[in-house]
């Protein structure tokens, strides 16, 4: 399997036989349900489609629905494909679950895992917040209104316009980010719950796609 799917349950410590406090997520891993197999003679390609979360019926459209019947489950609220990352589809039959005490020996305490999610959404920002700018200066000279603006960004009579890609204000977070190489602290196969180092992205409750 190159992969799991799961959801973020919330953040916590725990104590090393050091006697460390280390921060860490709980992350819910699994239980994914394999969901469509597809292979070189069918598509093209190589490739294993796993769901995660339940999903109302009533949301969900009839192509979807025989979708999930035919793979013998209830409809799903995630579905992610892993594409030629070492998938042996033959390992693997449709409607098949798949829990974290099925990744003994792949995902273990002292493991590295690469963690991806979508970041919190922050909504309109400023250069402030958004780039880490510094503001214009003092409040001294009249700055009355000026404390937190971006400053000078364009030319004068050449080019006499602003090049693009510049720093600016705008929509802040809600984006796909990657966590790589966050340190397995615990593994509790029997709750399918991963304790790993450090925060990931998104917020409690949100899909995350765990790699190894």
């Amino acid at each position: 399997m190159p992969g799991m799917l799961g959801k973020k349950i919330g953040m916590t410590s725990i104590f090393t036989p050091e006697g460390r406090n280390v921060p860490c997520t709980v992350i819910e891993a699994g239980p994914c349900i394999v969901t469509q197999i597809k292979t070189v003679e069918t598509d093209g390609y190589n490739a294993l489609q796993l769901g995660f979360g339940e999903k109302r019926e009533k949301n969900t459209p009839k192509a979807e629905k025989k979708h999930f019947e035919k793979a013998g489950t209830s409809p799903k609220r995630w579905l992610v494909e892993f594409r030629n990352k070492g998938v042996n589809v033959n390992d693997y039959r449709l409607g098949q679950v798949i829990t974290l005490a099925d990744m003994d020996g792949k995902i273990q305490v002292n493991d590295y895992v690469d963690v991806v999610g979508t970041s919190k959404g922050k909504g309109f920002q400023g250069v402030m917040k958004r780039h880490n700018f510094s503001g214009v200066g003092g409040a001294t000279h009249g700055q009355h209104n000026r404390l937190r603006a971006p400053g000078s960004m364009g030319a004068s009579s050449f080019p006499s316009r602003v090049f693009p890609g510049q720093r600016m204000a705008g929509r802040t977070g809600g984006e796909r980010v990657k966590m790589q190489n966050l340190f397995v602290l615990q593994v509790i196969a029997d709750k399918n719950l991963l304790l790993v180092k450090g925060s990931v992205p998104g917020a409690i409750g949100s899909f995350l796609i765990i790699e190894y």
